[in-house]
């Protein structure tokens, strides 16, 4: 490292502002020396205030010496950071952050030296209602929201206040509107003014409700107005980075202040749903900025290159960033963090953006918000323009490297270039710049007719739809991209890239998608803007019918068509996984139960998150997004994981509320959801019911305790079950509960002990322990689950009579397969002989025969697993059991096949499926070597 002479040296080589202070109070070049070294911190930025903080203490204070004092401690700072900056001390973020900090102290320094002027004069502006002063809210906007602040930076400000009223406490009273309006005014001067010691920093208050033309300050109720009324959507985009500066964070007063703000400006800049309507506008946005560069630049001669405004500049990287959040920050609280950089990480770590593209864009941020502090530090002053001189821009490039081998001019363009490239071409790509991909910048052919032999059932269905009633009621251009839509989607089907085998049926779907959707530009927009999503869809709606379905229900889950990140998100670990997307989850609960109706947006959010995971699951099992399909098995434990979460955050949600009722402090009760059948196998299919039971500990008969938990257990099941603005989630079976529909709701864990082990040769019995093969506890309390697993592996274990036992299974099945009668000629995978209730059937027999002689068959481990152990232990052949393992697998894979293409009943026509025959083969093979029986053929 260079020692401190040569550092102070290359400083004056790249400031002349720096030289100009230096020379005006050379004893900073000693204080310099002592601090240049050491990181710029709260408590350093503190201690450039101290004048200011003695000033205040002071009964009478100077107004001049208070602003002396205040531009000094400034002038102090950029030197010190300049310093840093430039000699390679001082990464990006301590820059920008001590100079936001900075900002924030100086502008409660100053509120507070206004505030004891005006207090005296006129009394305090008061919250009756809270008893509480009623202070000056000031909101940061821009690059200070941000923490982002640069070496001679403007800052963007809001003002605003609670409510009106008159003034208390002094010899005369002022509205709270006048006596708002002296204290901003004042805080401008105190800021922005000039004298003899430079000025704090110039003030923009443009970004108020009606800019200039509105008044300064403004109340909540007047901001709530405007911005329902006249709120724009680059506005939207400004208020992203809007943050409260004062009052000082530490009061209650700030609290209850940026509670009351967040709750007022959160629904303005984040829509409930994905909001791709936001591309074209801040499309228009960037298009008007990037012609007053062009202007500015044509108007002043030597200004040819704007490395903010400029194509591939800082705006275009936050534009890019900002558009995501506006997009989808409604639907994922964690992104509405305001830095750019913080959101840039979060697009990649969600997949939203390629980790190459951000790590490219980040790369390009930090060096143009560096180079751009080595523009401003020279003469102090807010420019982003690149000199043209060549000696100037030498200098540039050496105060960019400091390796042993400086950078000539060349070097530095190229090197400004490749990172100007990189974002102009990110920017182009996610605004789709391209025109000629968009489907929005097309022709309109408004008597375009879908006329082809190939769509005979859609093109009727074309003539209704042009001919109805809601169509006509759409806006022109939403007609228009109809239009378009339906035009290449038959274009892309009719030409066999969409592998259809009816190509058709896939357009009928289409139809059906877009007539959900016709009415909503946004999600008109992910298809218009963008080719590929419109190619996914129509992939999607070939490859499954309950997929069309789904999507059709539930159109927000485009988005995933337009990116598919079912690579991204099912190839990390899954620990890892389900811990995001729970973090994210609980994120958003937070978010709306804070609202008036936050139990019913809870459960949208609930609804919204599992329909995204399963969809990304099914994109996925389709192979649309991914290298290599799921299996179905994977499939079923990614929807069976997403289940007990969904379980597991309905009960953490819903308890307080019970607790509260009944007065209950336990963050968590002793209460456990058991889950049997699918879900308790872990093989949950995509529209599969849930079999559950409630469980909790308590003393027996205690009848207050059954009440709360019959209340906690009813709740559950309302939130979810109940259809609500954002679809379903679940039908609920609690039937398999001890005494079945006649008993409790809930049930004492000891009654459950004793109910499972009683005496007898009841047939309830038998079923009730098969179900007990293919249960586990799937949320709530670990105890209570706990003691579940002793009383599951209890039973499981008794000393059976295994004769009794086959009889009365076997005669089980009997029963089932009456239950499901197959007229057809076709093969029912599921219930017919041979098929996978046999394999089930011959599973659980084994376990209740056997795992009192082998405990590893209590293991809740599927069946195909179970039977490996079985064959292990010499219960069944080896070379059988893989036969009918793999037919399992087959099986299931054949039903999930089906069941995706909208098949009610999953039968096929075996005689034409070698495979399957030689599956059901081996089957049969083993009920009769484990039943000594056939009778079902």
């Amino acid at each position: 490292m260079r020692d401190f002479p040569v550092q102070l040296d290359f400083l004056k080589q790249h400031s002349t502002f720096t030289r100009r202070w230096l020379s005006a109070h050379p004893d900073w070049e000693q204080w310099l020396s002592e601090v240049g070294a050491t990181q710029v911190d709260q408590g350093k930025i503190f201690a450039l205030l101290e004048p200011c903080q003695e000033l205040l203490r002071k009964a009478q204070v100077d107004e001049a010496q208070f602003m002396s004092e205040l531009r000094l401690a400034r002038q102090r700072l950029i030197i010190w950071l300049g310093f840093r900056d430039l000699n390679g001390l001082a990464d990006l973020e301590e820059v920008m952050h001590s100079l936001s900090l900075f900002a924030e102290s100086a502008i409660n320094l100053s509120i507070a030296f206004i505030r004891a002027d005006l207090n005296e004069r006129f009394g305090l502006p008061w919250n009756v209602e809270l008893n509480l002063e009623m202070p000056l809210m000031v909101v940061g906007m821009g690059k200070l929201g941000g923490r982002e602040l640069n070496l001679s930076s403007d800052i963007d400000l809001i003002f605003l206040y609670e409510h009106e009223g008159e003034t208390q406490g002094g010899p005369k009273s002022l509205s709270h509107h006048e006596w708002f309006t002296r204290m901003g005014k004042r805080l401008i001067k105190l800021l922005a003014e000039h004298d003899t010691n430079g000025f704090v920093f110039r003030v923009d208050m443009r970004l108020r409700p009606n800019g200039d033309s509105g008044p300064l300050v403004c109340s909540l109720d007047m901001l709530e107005e405007y911005l329902l009324v006249q709120g724009r959507e680059w506005e939207r985009y400004a208020w992203i980075k809007g943050r409260l500066l004062a009052p000082l964070s530490t009061s209650n007063a700030f609290m209850h202040c940026e509670k009351k703000l967040e709750q007022l400006i959160r629904p303005f800049v984040y829509r409930r749903h994905l909001d791709y309507g936001v591309i074209s506008a801040i499309r228009e946005l960037h298009r008007q900025i990037q012609q007053e560069a062009e202007r500015r630049s044509l108007k002043h001669e030597g200004r040819s290159r704007d490395i903010k405004l400029g194509r591939g500049g800082i705006r275009e990287i936050e534009f890019l960033a900002q558009m995501f959040q506006l997009m989808r920050g409604g639907t994922d609280p964690q992104l509405r963090t305001r830095a750019t950089l913080e959101v840039l990480t979060l697009l990649a770590q969600k997949g939203i953006l390629p980790r190459q593209e951000v790590g490219q864009l980040s790369e390009a941020y930090i060096y143009l918000r560096r180079l751009e502090h080595r523009l401003q530090i020279w003469e102090d002053q807010q420019t982003h323009y690149l000199p043209d001189d060549p000696s100037s821009r030498m200098r540039l490039a050496k105060s960019m490297d400091l390796t042993t081998a400086p950078e000539n001019e060349h070097t530095f363009m190229a090197g400004l270039d490749r990172h100007q490239s990189a974002v102009a071409r990110y920017f182009e790509k996610a605004f789709v710049l391209d025109t000629s991909a968009s489907l929005e910048q097309e022709p309109i052919e408004v008597d375009w007719q879908l006329q082809s032999s190939c769509f005979p059932l859609s093109s009727k269905r074309w003539q209704v739809w042009i001919e109805s009633h809601k169509q006509k009621l759409l806006p022109e251009k939403s007609q228009a991209i109809v239009r378009k839509l339906v035009r290449k989607a038959a274009d892309f089907l009719e030409a066999g890239k969409g592998s259809s085998p009816d190509a058709d049926k896939v357009l009928l779907r289409f139809f059906d998608l877009l007539e959900a959707v016709a009415g909503r530009t946004a999600y008109l927009a992910i298809l218009a803007e963008y080719p590929q999503a419109l190619q996914n869809v129509l992939r999607l709606l070939t490859a499954s019918q309950w997929g069309a379905q789904y999507l059709t229900r539930h159109p927000h889950l485009l988005d995933h068509l337009l990116n598919p990140r079912a690579e991204v998100a099912l190839t990390k670990e899954p620990i890892e996984y389900w811990r995001e997307v729970q973090v994210n989850l609980n994120l958003r609960l937070d978010d709306v139960l804070t609202h008036v109706d936050g139990a019913e947006q809870a459960m949208d959010v609930l609804r919204v998150t599992h329909h995204t995971e399963t969809f990304i699951t099914l994109l996925a099992d389709l192979g649309i997004g991914v290298e290599k399909a799921l299996t179905v098995e994977k499939v079923s434990d990614h929807l069976s994981t997403l289940a007990d979460l969904i379980v597991q955050t309905t009960l953490e949600r819903v308890w307080p509320g019970v607790a509260k009722k009944f007065d209950q402090s336990v963050a968590l009760p002793p209460f456990a959801v058991i889950a049997y059948g699918k879900l308790g196998g872990k093989e949950l299919g995509y529209a599969s019911d849930l079999d559950l039971v409630f469980l909790f500990e308590a003393q027996e008969q205690n009848y207050a305790a059954q009440e709360m938990y019959g209340l906690l257990a009813k709740r559950m099941i309302n939130w979810l079950t109940a259809y609500t603005s954002a679809g379903s989630l679940f039908e609920i079976d609690t039937r398999l509960r001890p005494n079945g529909s006649a008993g409790f709701l809930v049930t004492n864990a000891e009654a459950f002990k004793k109910y499972q082990l009683r005496e007898g040769d009841n047939s309830a019995w038998v079923w009730e322990h098969q179900a007990l093969t293919r249960a586990r506890s799937c949320a709530g309390s670990e105890q209570v689950g706990s003691f579940f697993d002793d009383v599951r592996a209890e039973v499981l274990s008794q000393v059976r009579d295994i004769d009794l036992l086959r009889r009365e299974i076997s005669e089980m099945r009997q029963k089932v397969h009456a239950g499901h009668p197959n007229t057809s000629d076709k093969f029912d995978l599921k219930h017919d002989a041979g098929g996978m209730v046999d394999i089930e059937f011959t599973v659980q027999f084994l376990i209740l025969a056997y795992a009192s002689q082998y405990p590893r068959l209590i293991q809740n481990l599927g069946n195909i697993a179970l039977l490996g152990i079985a064959a292990e232990v010499g219960l069944i052949d080896k070379d059988l059991a893989q036969a009918v393992s793999n037919a399992y697998r087959l099986f299931r894979s054949r039903q999930h096949r089906l069941r995706l293409d909208g098949h009610e009943k999953t039968r096929i026509e075996i005689a034409l499926e070698p495979e399957c025959i030689e599956a059901r083969s081996a089957v049969l093979r083993l009920w009769e070597n484990v039943f000594k029986s056939s009778a079902l053929l």
